[in-house]
């Protein structure tokens, strides 16, 4: 399943890569590339539905109630209704894995923590994406991580 898309990561001579980000050009923007977005955005989905059953109970315990991970998506920072990784090639359109508990809403930027999955940013002339890269991360640790340094804070 991730064969294809961990080759894109891999094959980075067209790609800028930054730690755990791969700086993609609008050039390379296609309907193959959008493909390979929708399959992060499904893997996010999966490890944030995992993770969220597996740490409620850690949440509870430390009075933090609600946990709620889930792909939260955006174009040019505004929430829209049936957004979804079809769009993804909409200039502006964020997704990103976010985290929250307690009395936070869905509403825009009200979550407690999130990481990145793609970023479409369009310029006056041309646009760039940054991508999370499969090859160098590991999103479900990522994840994880994010969750202990929250239970940290706590």
């Amino acid at each position: 399943m991730f064969g294809k898309l961990k080759k894109l990561f891999i094959d980075k001579k067209h790609y800028e890569t930054h730690d755990k980000y791969i700086s993609v050009p609008e050039s390379e923007m296609n309907e193959n590339f959008k493909k390979d977005i929708v399959k992060l955005e499904k893997i996010a989905e999966a490890y944030s539905e995992s993770l969220q059953h597996k740490y409620r109970s850690k949440f509870e315990r430390d009075g933090k109630q609600n946990l709620k991970i889930w792909v939260y998506r955006d174009i040019d920072g505004d929430q829209l209704p049936n957004l979804s990784s079809e769009q993804c090639l909409e200039k502006e359109y964020r997704s990103q894995v976010a985290i929250n508990f307690d009395g936070f809403t869905d509403e825009e930027d009200a979550y407690v923590h999130y990481i990145q999955l793609w970023y479409y940013f369009s310029g006056y002339f041309k646009g760039t994406g940054t991508l999370y890269d499969l090859s160098k991360k590991h999103l479900e640790a990522d994840i994880e991580e994010k969750l202990e340094e929250i239970l940290k804070q706590l």
